[in-house]
Order: structure tokens, then C-alpha cells, then sequence
């Protein structure tokens, strides 16, 4: 696998990771996981213990076993569910266990066959509560107790967000890293960012839409800014220009497309750079600006158009960014959320951008297990809630 589309071995192999409780706590049932309902994708973190003793797996119940079994041999549940391999923690110590991070995802769209999954494997015999965030902790909670008998424990989605960046950046030291040389393709790699010291700094959550929270401490944050225009809009945008129906779809589509034949740049109006205002000639002036020209219609194709849509939502959100980090004096600027996943163009464009623009004041950065920090989060406060 390529550095552009993530590591293709599991990111912790090693024993040094934090350790929750030191031992003592009232551990909650297995199975542990959190879960994060989001607008477009729905994402369940599971911790698999492997210290798990020959006494514990005599009295270990089959349900048990069964779940355990099931969420651990496959990389893929029906039509639409995946778990990320390549991001799975191991040796990662929590409440007195040891154990293997899973990092599950699917279509918020299929919430409907999940809580059909549950029942099915009787979670309900196992647990009583699943700690869940996002905005469908709230819309599914109904559906959760009439069919699987589970309540939802409904928590702050910045906050979970907050503490699943803090624990896996503990547990995982080469979580952060930045792209040198964004603007060139031969020269183009990831590098290691060291984040032990990270405050005060950015958090540009890009999910279906965005949310943007300035963080000064570990207790100490506060959403600042944000836009309707996220991920589910470059996909709802994707879906009804090129007619496709998944994100991975839209995103091979984008890498084989050409923007500038769709929008109109800095020297399409002026010839080349506009030295005045400091505007190169290849910056976009206007998204989608050729389009207005039957000739140029003429001449794009569905790939082309997805480009455009990814670059237009990709720099407005570094727009914002940047003004936000500028307005608050923080310099640090961390992109998160599963809008960036297999998605190296967006993340190159982000890097680029705030680092031109903001004189090499600004530096853009990112975290290997992208939109999967709020489901940790949640799988934390199970921890915390049972001390």
C-alpha cells in the first residue's frame, strides 16, 4: 500500500501504551466498545482483550465468544461494512487489561441492519447500555430499546471527540504527522509530527459537515466555527454531477479528473499572476466558474467535475480554518474526520493551503485514525464510568 492511502500494518505493535484505573476499577461486562452515530457513517471502536486466562475462558458465556468471534474474523460485515485493519491497536492497555483496538465502520444508512445484527447476537444478555455519541445516539435511541433492549447513553460529541485525540495520541506517539511538499508529487511523503506538546491547538472535525474547536487544554475547549459544507455535501454533490453512489467511488473519480477545466483560475481572468494581491496564476478565482460556457461544458467529464467539487470543498474548509487559527493566535492546526480517509488529495490541498497563505505561519496536520476519535471516546467514558 502506498503512503498515500495509510500504513498497511497495524499501527501499535509495541507494549508501551497507557494504562486507565491502574488495575482498579469496577471493569464493566465485555464486550467494551464505544459507538459514534454520525450524518453519513457510523463508526464502533471494540476493545478484544488477549490476556483473557483459562479460567476466564471456561466461564466466558457463548454470546460472548460468539460476538467476539464474529467482529474479530472479518474485515467485512454485509454489503457496506468494514473494519479498518490497517488502523487496529495492539497491547494497548485499558482498565487493568490487555487487549487489540478494533476500529469498525459502515453507512449510517444501514443503522437499520446493525440494530438487527445486535439482536440477533443477543448483545442485549451482555450489556444494558452502549455508550454512544453523535447525532444518532439521539435519533436511533427509540429504535435501540424497542428492538435490542440496549439504552443509549448519549454523550457530548466534542467532548468524546476531545478525549478519543488525547488517549490514542498517548498510546500512540506517531499518531500526527504532516505532508512536506504538498505541491509536488515527486518530492510529496508523510512525516512524523511530534504532538507531546500540543496545546494550544486547532481541531477541524470534517465529517458530514464541519465543526471547528480551539483547544488551550486537555478540559479547556470550545467549538469556534464551522460550515454546512463538509463531507456529505462533496458526496450528495458527486452523487447527482457523475452519478455515483459511495464515497470511495467519488474519490477514485476526483484522482482522475482535472479541476482547471472546470473552474476558472487567477490567470484565466488576468493572463497570469495578479502580483498586486499576491495571487498566483493557478489559484482558483472562481469554482466552477468555466462551467457558465457552453464550450467548456462541452469538454468536461464526470471526473473532471468531481475534482472540482473535492478542491472546492476542500479549500473552503481551508478558508475557514486558517481565518479561525489566525483569529484565536493558535498555529496548530489538526484536521480530523473520515472525509479525509483514502482521500491524500484533500489533505495535500489543506497542507498546501495553510501553509502558503499563512507565510509558513501556519502548519496543517493529521491523525492516522482520522474520524474514529469520537467512538474511542465513548469507549473511554465506559471505562471511567465504572471506576
Amino acid at each position: 500500500m502506498s503512503a498515500d492511502s495509510g500504513p498497511s500494518k497495524p499501527l501499535c505493535n509495541g507494549t508501551s501504551t497507557i494504562e486507565m484505573c491502574n488495575g482498579y476499577c469496577s471493569k464493566p461486562h465485555m464486550p467494551w466498545f464505544g459507538m459514534d452515530i454520525g450524518g453519513t457513517l457510523a463508526k464502533l471502536v471494540y476493545f478484544e482483550p488477549t490476556d483473557v486466562t483459562p479460567d476466564e475462558e471456561e466461564l466466558e458465556v457463548e454470546t460472548l465468544r460468539t460476538i467476539r468471534r464474529y467482529l474479530t474474523s472479518n474485515v467485512a460485515y454485509g454489503s457496506d461494512g468494514v473494519r479498518d485493519v490497517h488502523l487496529e491497536m495492539k497491547n494497548v492497555k485499558l482498565a487493568g487489561r490487555v487487549g487489540t483496538l478494533h476500529f469498525i465502520r459502515f453507512p449510517t444508512a444501514s443503522m437499520k441492519s446493525f440494530i438487527e445484527l445486535a439482536k440477533e447476537k443477543k448483545l442485549a444478555t451482555l450489556a444494558d447500555t452502549i455508550c454512544a455519541t453523535g447525532g444518532g445516539a439521539y435519533k436511533f435511541e427509540e429504535d435501540f430499546n424497542k428492538e435490542v433492549e440496549l439504552a443509549l447513553h448519549k454523550l457530548d460529541e466534542l467532548q468524546m471527540l476531545i478525549q478519543g485525540i488525547n488517549f490514542i495520541d498517548d498510546t500512540y506517539p506517531s499518531e500526527c504527522f504532516y505532508w512536506a511538499h504538498p505541491d509536488d508529487e515527486e518530492q510529496c511523503k508523510k512525516v512524523p509530527f511530534d504532538f507531546s506538546d500540543p496545546y494550544p491547538y486547532l481541531v477541524v472535525n470534517i465529517g458530514s459537515g464541519v465543526s471547528i474547536i480551539a483547544v488551550k487544554s486537555q478540559g479547556d475547549y470550545a467549538r469556534v466555527s464551522g460550515t454546512s459544507l463538509g463531507g456529505g455535501t462533496f458526496l450528495g454533490l458527486c452523487c447527482l454531477l457523475t452519478g455515483c453512489n459511495t464515497f470511495e467511488e467519488a474519490i477514485e473519480m476526483a484522482a482522475q479528473g482535472d479541476s482547471k477545466k472546470v473552474d476558472k483560475l487567477v490567470k484565466d481572468i488576468y493572463g497570469g499572476d495578479y502580483d498586486k494581491f499576491n495571487l498566483p496564476g493557478h489559484v482558483v478565482a472562481s469554482s466552477f466558474g468555466h462551467m457558465m460556457c457552453e464550450d467548456h461544458r462541452k469538454t468536461v467529464c464526470k471526473e473532471d467535475l468531481a475534482r472540482s467539487t473535492l478542491v472546492t470543498i476542500t479549500n473552503n474548509i481551508g478558508s475557514i480554518a486558517r481565518m479561525t487559527a489566525l483569529n484565536h493566535g493558535i498555529n496548530k492546526v489538526v484536521f480530523v474526520g473520515n472525509f479525509l480517509r483514502v482521500n491524500p488529495i484533500a489533505m495535500k490541498l489543506l497542507a498546501y493551503a495553510m501553509e502558503y497563505w499563512s507565510k509558513g505561519q501556519l502548519k496543517a496536520l493529521f491523525l492516522e485514525h482520522e474520524g474514529h476519535f469520537g467512538a474511542v471516546g465513548c469507549l473511554i467514558e465506559l471505562i471511567k464510568e465504572k471506576r
